[in-house]
């Protein structure tokens, strides 16, 4: 079964999150706990804490379908040494509240190496960050989304990943979550039948089906291999209509959260209605 969901508001306490999901017809969500663009955020309130538990557990929400994104702030594989000391203190603030919420995935992206160490030290300093955070945490796991490559960012390869799960020491705490507007913007050809075929044979070989925990689904407004971040509506892209269809229809997507973030929240109801009609019923 597929569990299609966006990511959406916590406006007026996180409590709300699961309520605005069941509104726009979610089956999973994703959600910021605190602050995007944030340090620091707010401690939650236990009350506030229980009421989230409770309206996930009334809208049907059980915590493998949610799947919350730590702030932009934090790169894990920073070369400057007070700017890693504030990404490895903020993770942990995120990976504590999602313990607190009874969430079992963070999702983040990897980190960037600003141009001022090589990609490999880089990588390592992200599985060392990683390894540092799930030494002080129980039960969450650490989820790393592919990019688009934009700029110095990491994790527009799959070897990057992969690289990264080698080193971290709990493999039972670490996954991936694929955006597919990041995936073919890094140059993985999803929009093609054949390339979407290839795509996947190769996540399978470089890093492991198993790993798989969750999917970004997007359009991409940009052509393959641009190395740009730009999401677009479902179909009104560059990967296309054809693609959804043939992603909502693979079993190998069942049971795990698929998340919209396509840029306009408006029509994220029909989008989730339009990609459940894809769905081949037999």
């Amino acid at each position: 079964m597929k569990y299609i969901g966006a990511h959406v508001s916590t406006e007026g306490g996180v409590a709300n999150a699961p309520l605005e999901a069941v509104a726009i017809g979610a089956k999973s969500f994703a959600l910021f706990t605190g602050s995007s663009n944030r340090w620091t955020s707010k401690a939650i309130a236990e009350e506030e804490a229980e009421a989230f538990k409770e309206n996930c557990r009334r809208g049907g929400f059980q915590a493998w379908q949610i799947l919350p994104h730590d702030n932009f702030l934090i790169n894990l594989g920073s070369p400057d040494p007070q700017k890693l000391h504030l990404s490895r203190k903020s993770f942990l603030e995120e990976m504590k509240r999602c313990e607190q919420l009874g969430l079992t995935m963070l999702n983040f992206h990897p980190g960037s190496h600003v141009n001022a160490i090589e990609e490999e030290k880089c990588l390592d300093l992200i599985a060392d960050s990683i390894n540092l955070t799930l030494e002080q945490t129980e039960g969450v796991t650490a989820v790393l989304e592919s990019t688009a490559g934009q700029g110095s960012n990491l994790g527009h390869r799959f070897e990057h990943l992969a690289h990264i799960i080698s080193r971290v020491d709990d493999k039972t705490r670490v996954g991936v979550c694929i955006d597919t507007c990041h995936t073919y913007s890094a140059g993985y050809d999803l929009a093609e039948e054949e390339g979407y075929k290839k795509t996947w044979e190769e996540f399978d070989k470089t890093i492991g089906r198993d790993y798989l925990r969750a999917l970004h689904l997007n359009d991409d407004l940009r052509k393959l291999g641009s190395r740009i971040d730009r999401h677009a509506e479902i179909g009104k892209g560059t990967l296309g209509m054809e693609f959804f269809k043939r992603l909502v229809n693979d079993p190998r997507f069942d049971n795990m959260p698929i998340i919209l973030e396509t840029p306009n929240p408006a029509i994220w109801p029909e989008e989730i209605k339009l990609l459940y009609g894809l769905i081949d019923r037999q």
